[in-house]
């Protein structure tokens, strides 16, 4: 069988490609991987129809393996990562497909130590979905039994608040995307004493990530200067990422924040050692702004799983990707949309100086980001036409001092085109040059 496992966790459209059978199968494989007969597991989801489903069927699965199961219902992917990691669980699960429209889920793993699964622990139960014999089958007082513990998700929440900064006197936007920060978020601001605006904050099950939240910043946009706001922040489906808005309107990315956070921690002689862990997306004028302050960037693939395996290596305290996936290690191993956005403000606050402001001594290239949907996005490379015009471009761009970085998606059935140079319109020119030849040599 091809890998089920992508970049962040199985995916696909939901009774499609992740079906309640498929999710049975991978509950009782992954439960005999991650503690077996006696263990504990945490399971939670996003605000997707499909979620409930996918859950019965993933909870009967470890259950039938001998795993007692826990549900915490609708939570943050990063909250559940912290669950897990401070309540005594073996193992964590959250449905959930992120910034993926509705249709779409996708079920992802945490160890005990609320980490995503390393490749060969994701290996491991690949394996033994092929091999049911392999597999317990307890009976009577051996099978496992579900419980519901929606009440950890105040832990969760109480974590965050213990983080937050004072925020009084602060017009604070939120865009919740219709997903999983929809009770939390607001609580924790409002909590920090922030006067809090709320978007799209009522889930349905269909219009998550619908025209809102990271990948569609506009609505937040009109909505901190409409109402006079200080910021706004927009989270994804799952809360792992999170985008801001200053006061003017102008969107900040995960570069941006990172380049913040390195910057301040810096120029206070508390960045050791003198690093930033990003990845082959991260813009190249963030590196330049930091190489000025003598600040590294490393780069990683795409996913913040390898974004934080370098960070444990290096020994760094920041790393994440423009998306809005950022970690603080000191206080997660994973993306966290809540997190990132109060420490943007602590960081702000800080400095006593505008977020607008800090944001204008940062570097930035133009860079366009084109995904485009073709069948062959993985064999991109084997087909010649193809990849002789990337190699065209890349050595156009670099003679310029730009770059290119083609890929196909961990999450989405798309290749993706990234084109950065000095220039916009060659970086335009240049995506929509690959992407138009894509759509006819890799259809």
């Amino acid at each position: 069988m091809t890998r089920l496992f992508g970049t962040d966790g199985v995916r696909g459209i939901a009774n499609r490609d992740l079906t309640p059978e498929l999710a049975l199968r991978l509950g009782r494989a992954a439960g005999n991987v991650l503690g077996g007969p006696g263990h504990r597991v945490v399971v939670g989801r996003d605000t997707r129809r499909s979620g409930r489903m996918l859950e019965s069927a993933l909870a009967a699965g470890l259950c039938s393996v001998g795993i007692e199961v826990r549900l915490v219902g609708h939570v943050p992917t990063p909250g559940l990562a912290y669950i897990t990691r401070t309540q005594g669980y073996s193992a964590g699960a959250v449905i959930s497909a992120s910034h993926n429209p509705a249709p779409d889920n996708g079920i992802k793993f945490f160890d005990q130590r609320g980490l995503k699964l390393a490749d060969a622990l994701e290996e491991r139960i690949e394996a033994l979905m092929t091999n049911e014999d392999a597999l317990p089958r307890p009976e009577e007082g051996g099978i496992g039994l579900v419980g519901d513990a929606r009440g950890l998700v105040r832990a969760y929440e109480d974590a965050l608040s213990k983080l937050a900064p004072r925020l009084e006197g602060i017009r604070v936007v939120l865009d919740c995307a219709n997903g999983a920060t929809y009770r939390v978020a607001p609580s924790v601001f409002a909590k920090a004493g922030a006067e809090v605006i709320v978007l799209c904050d009522q889930p349905d099950g269909l219009n998550i990530n619908d025209g809102c939240g990271s990948t569609y910043p506009e609505r937040l946009q009109r909505a901190v200067v409409e109402r006079t706001a200080d910021v706004g922040f927009a989270f994804d489906g799952d809360g792992d990422r999170c985008v801001i808005v200053d006061a003017h309107g102008q969107l900040h990315d995960g570069d941006f924040v990172l380049a913040l956070a390195a910057r301040h921690f810096a120029r206070h002689a508390k960045l050791d050692p003198r690093i930033v862990v990003g990845t082959v997306m991260t813009n190249g004028g963030m590196e330049a702004t930091l190489a000025k302050d003598g600040i590294e960037l490393v780069r990683t693939q795409v996913g913040d799983r390898y974004v934080w395996e370098e960070m444990e290596r290096r020994g760094a305290q920041f790393g994440g990707e423009p998306s809005g996936h950022v970690i603080f290690r000191e206080y997660a191993a994973t993306g966290d949309g809540i997190l990132t956005a109060l420490e943007v403000l602590a960081i702000a606050k800080a400095e006593r100086r505008p977020l607008a402001e800090l944001a204008a001594e940062i570097e930035r290239w133009p860079q366009v980001l084109m995904n485009v949907r073709v069948a062959r996005r993985a064999e991109w490379q084997d087909v010649r036409a193809f990849r002789e015009e990337y190699e065209r471009a890349k050595s156009e761009l670099e003679r310029g001092g730009g770059r290119i970085n083609v890929r196909p998606s961990g999450t989405e059935p798309v290749l993706r085109i990234l084109v950065e140079a000095r220039a916009e319109t060659v970086a335009s020119s240049t995506a929509q040059r690959l992407a138009a030849l894509a759509r006819e040599v890799l259809a």
